[in-house]
């Protein structure tokens, strides 16, 4: 059998013409209608003008991959370039097709995801850290211009994030307080001293829970609202729009933000001790027959002023890094629903953690301190 690509004798292949992609359908066909047993033991490539990968892929097909790799025993007078070009294509042709499995070890994938969120939360605190040098730049240059105060944006924050909060953080910190009072009296009752429960609500509350509850529910309910927020608004693109105007964002949207909540968390933290206050007293009068004139003159009595001001000295750097965090989340939303949802949660989170932490090293501080 004979053909312009392969001529099949009896127990010889001549191959001829161009094997290139351009022939490929027709090449295919010509192996396909060749004789299906056949010995072949020489092979002739002295009318073959071209070849590509292609015309080496049908032709690695035919003869074998063992044959082809031989190529240079039995087809000498091929160009080298040929030559190495048919070597090259049966070698791949009998590599397996599967990546080699690169899963490394637990403790390798451990150290690498380790390392992996230690670079994120590194990154994470520069960002953070060049955001609160870009808002006190812009408070400053802000407070020495009155024309660009924003009072109504401001006014309208501090509505939103400090009045509108009032109802729950004052539940909360009665509720709280009734716990850490009923808790209290359950322990002391066992040495006699009850009475001592009112100082253990009164610190705990002036000092700790009142600022601590307060600013954990705003990095829950403020911080996820300034992040979904702005990055509505980087969503559509009115963001850009007002740089686009020569407008300043953080002037515009994250100064307000932030000094509302400098307004506002210190109020409720006042509101939260004295809800915490009330709810102790609750405990107090109703289960400890302590009266209420007890109560409130044993406060008076025991617990001086400064661990109010602790307490309340805390609640506007609480403010100040949960309106940062929430406003930088906001900014950083790249534009779909999904990146909303995602920064949304990661701005509580964060909020949460730092105030938490910064809560431990203010105590180690004024441990320290002695106050």
């Amino acid at each position: 059998m004979s053909g312009p690509w392969i001529d099949c004798q009896t127990n010889q292949l001549a191959f001829s013409d161009e094997w290139v992609l351009a022939h490929y359908t027709e090449i295919k066909a010509a192996i396909h209608s060749l004789p299906s047993q056949r010995s072949v033991t020489r092979i002739s490539l002295q009318g073959l003008q071209a070849i590509d990968t292609a015309g080496a892929s049908l032709m690695v097909e035919l003869l074998g991959p063992a044959r082809v790799q031989e190529v240079d025993d039995w087809a000498p007078d091929l160009s080298a370039e040929q030559r190495a070009l048919l070597k090259r294509v049966a070698t791949a042709m009998v590599s397996p097709l599967e990546p080699e499995d690169t899963t490394p070890s637990r403790l390798v994938a451990a150290l690498e995801s380790l390392g992996r969120n230690v670079t994120g939360l590194w990154m994470q605190q520069r960002q953070l850290l060049g955001f609160i040098g870009l808002v006190l730049a812009t408070l400053v240059w802000v407070l020495i211009r009155p024309r660009h105060w924003r009072i109504t944006a401001t006014v309208a924050q501090v509505q939103q994030t400090g009045l509108n909060a009032v109802p729950i953080v004052a539940l909360l910190t009665f509720m709280v307080g009734a716990v850490v009072a009923f808790l209290g009296a359950t322990v002391l009752s066992d040495f006699g001293a009850t009475i001592y429960t009112v100082n253990l609500v009164a610190f705990a509350f002036l000092r700790e829970f009142g600022v601590l509850l307060a600013a954990i529910l705003l990095a829950g309910r403020t911080a996820s609202a300034f992040t979904a927020q702005l990055g509505a608004m980087k969503s559509n693109e009115e963001i850009d729009a007002l740089r686009a105007q020569g407008l300043n964002p953080v002037e515009l949207l994250v100064l307000p933000r932030v000094l509302a909540l400098l307004i506002s968390l210190p109020l409720l933290t006042f509101v939260g001790m004295l809800c915490g206050l009330a709810g102790g007293a609750a405990v107090a009068v109703g289960t400890l027959d302590i009266s209420l004139t007890q109560y409130l003159y044993t406060i008076e009595r025991d617990i001086p002023l400064k661990h109010f001001l602790v307490g309340l000295g805390k609640a506007p750097l609480f403010a100040f890094v949960i309106a940062v965090i929430g406003c930088l989340e906001g900014f950083k939303v790249s534009g779909s629903a999904q990146s909303v949802g995602e920064h949304t949660t990661s701005s509580v989170v964060q909020s949460i953690f730092m105030v938490i932490l910064l809560d431990a090293l203010a105590a180690l501080f004024f441990m320290e301190m002695g106050w």
